[in-house]
C-alpha cells in the first residue's frame, strides 16, 4: 500500500458534487492499494499514519503526531498512486488493486484509523468523483510504501 500523508491546517473533500466533508488541523491521507497487497498490513499502516510525528512542538521541531494533538484525518482512496510511468506518456494502472481487495483495504483502513484516538475521520468514497482541497502546513508531505517495510524486514532478517 502507498499513503501520501500531508500535515494540514484544514482540508475537505467533495464527493460527486455534494457537501464538503471537512476537517480542521490534521492529516490528509491519499491511500493507494496494490494488486499484491494483503489486509494484514492495514492496522500497522493506520497506526503509523496517526502516530507520524510531523507537527511542530513548542520548540518548532517536528515531534508531535496528529494523535498527540487530538487532530483529525481526511482519507481519500487514490488508485493513481500506483501509476507506472516507465513507458510512454500515459500512466499504466495495472498494478493498482481492483475490487474487492481495493475496497476491502480502504474500508479496513478507515476502520483502523477510527481506532487511533484522532478527533474525527472524514473520508471520500471509493471510486467516486472527488474534489480535494487542503492547506498544507510546513509544507510537510510524507510518502509511506508498505513494500519498503517488507524489503527492510527481509534485509534485516538476512533474506
Amino acid at each position: 500500500m502507498r499513503a501520501v500523508i500531508q500535515a494540514v491546517s484544514s482540508a475537505g473533500v467533495r464527493v460527486n458534487g455534494g457537501e464538503p466533508r471537512t476537517i480542521g488541523p490534521g492529516l490528509v491521507i491519499l491511500l493507494g492499494v496494490k494488486d499484491t497487497d494483503t489486509l494484514d498490513i492495514v492496522p500497522r499502516l493506520a497506526e503509523k499514519c496517526a502516530g507520524l510525528r510531523i507537527f511542530p512542538d513548542e520548540e518548532g521541531k517536528l515531534n508531535r503526531s496528529a494523535r498527540d494533538l487530538g487532530y483529525s484525518a481526511l482519507v481519500v482512496s487514490q488508485f493513481t498512486l500506483y501509476g507506472d510511468t516507465k513507458k510512454g506518456m500515459r500512466p499504466s494502472f495495472i498494478r493498482a488493486a481492483k475490487p474487492p481487495l481495493s475496497v476491502d483495504a480502504y474500508e479496513l483502513f478507515l476502520a483502523e484509523m477510527g481506532k487511533q484516538g484522532l478527533k474525527e475521520i472524514q473520508h471520500g468514497e471509493f471510486g467516486a468523483d472527488m474534489q480535494v482541497s487542503l492547506v498544507n502546513e510546513g509544507p510537510c508531505t510524507i510518502i509511506m510504501d508498505t513494500d519498503e517495510w517488507q524489503n527492510h524486514r527481509s534485509a534485516a532478517c538476512g533474506g
